[in-house]
């Protein structure tokens, strides 16, 4: 005989589990980020790995394919490193600028309008004076922040060769928990997941670097210095629907008129952002990632701000992929569809009703 629970016992204890659970993602937080960054490159150096594995041992193939994302790593490090110690070089440089721009602003406001400075305006200039010790300030608590965090990072090399290096046993233990004769359904699942989640990160890896090129290209024609930083930065921040383009065209359009005086120059860069954010989002991403994962904006935007209220910058990072993940295991868990459909992007929707309009078609007239 079942147990008839009534429904507000039911939405109760959901409530109860998703509190738990955000507080249990918190409390263990230093443990947790490692290995949810250390399945993330697990699942893009599997294919990797798996190739080298038919002419070497598994634990060399995993070691090598370790050692190449090591040094790749390493030096987009050191490149960005490099990059934002010149830029912050130039802080005090770009504080005297801003200041000249400012009071060129207040006196064509006072000969065309009357307007004379305001308080408002002096206290603009004071803070503008604490722009170098903002910037220092910054980069030192960064550099410390970075310090305290290379034992955590030192630990996802350790993580991602055990995730590869026992990957058949913990399919196995997987299979523990059901019978055999579910256990065929449950393999394809996996790989269905494996290779679905893996085209979407190498994917969304491509699409940041052809915008990094693309943007640092646009840049370097305009000649604007730190053209590269600016790209990189910007196609990172790409992954950020809509808002993200705004965000990392903001910083070089802001350098380009404190350092040039010339609000055209400052549209043209905006411009060249707005044109590649154009090709990413309607030639590039399609094409590269397909519509193997596809993300609506308004769930991205919601999964990077409660990634970051959970985790900070690591869950703003990891907020993206593990929302894609999600959806494939929505996806490929009957029940859980609809929470899938609801994480779908709306026009990838209609294309995939069109397709099977058009299928549905071709078998009424066959």
């Amino acid at each position: 005989m079942e147990i008839q629970l009534p429904s507000y016992f039911k939405y109760t204890v959901i409530l109860l589990g998703l509190y738990l659970l955000l507080h249990f993602l918190q409390t263990f937080s230093p443990v947790l980020i490692p290995i949810c960054f250390a399945a993330l490159f697990a699942l893009l150096l599997l294919p990797m790995t798996r190739s080298m594995e038919k002419k070497l041992p598994r634990a060399v193939s995993i070691v090598i394919s370790l050692i190449l994302v090591i040094i790749v790593l390493g030096l987009l490090i050191w490149f960005l490193s490099a990059q934002i110690g010149g830029f912050s070089s130039e802080l005090s440089e770009i504080n005297s600028k801003l200041t000249v721009l400012i009071a060129k602003v207040q006196e064509f406001l006072y000969e065309r309008f009357g307007i004379r400075p305001t308080n408002k305006s002096e206290f603009l200039q004071k803070a503008l004076g604490n722009v170098t010790q903002t910037g220092t300030a910054f980069l030192g608590s960064t550099i410390s922040l970075t310090t305290g965090a290379l034992t955590v990072i030192s630990l996802i090399p350790i993580y991602v060769f055990c995730m590869l290096y026992y990957r058949d046993h913990l399919r196995q233990f997987l299979f523990q928990f059901i019978t055999r004769d579910r256990r065929e359904p449950l393999i394809e699942t996996i790989d269905n997941i494996q290779r679905v989640v893996q085209g979407y990160l190498s994917g969304l890896l491509i699409v940041i670097l052809v915008v990094a090129v693309l943007n640092s290209v646009g840049l370097m024609i305009m000649g604007v210095e730190f053209a590269i930083f600016f790209g990189v930065l910007a196609s990172i921040l790409t992954v950020i629907p809509y808002i993200g383009i705004l965000i990392g065209a903001l910083l070089p359009a802001l350098y380009i008129l404190v350092n040039t005086g010339s609000a055209g120059q400052m549209l043209i860069v905006i411009g060249i952002f707005a044109f590649v954010q154009f090709l990413e989002g309607n030639f590039i991403t399609p094409f590269v990632v397909g519509s193997k994962v596809s993300i609506n904006p308004f769930a991205a935007i919601l999964a990077l701000i409660i990634g970051g209220e959970i985790w900070g910058a690591p869950g703003m990072i990891l907020s993206i992929p593990i929302i894609a993940i999600l959806k494939v295991i929505f996806d490929a868990y009957e029940p859980l569809r609809p929470f899938g459909f609801l994480l779908n992007d709306i026009n990838q929707s209609h294309k995939e009703n069109r397709l099977l309009k058009r299928l549905r078609e071709k078998r009424k007239m066959r």
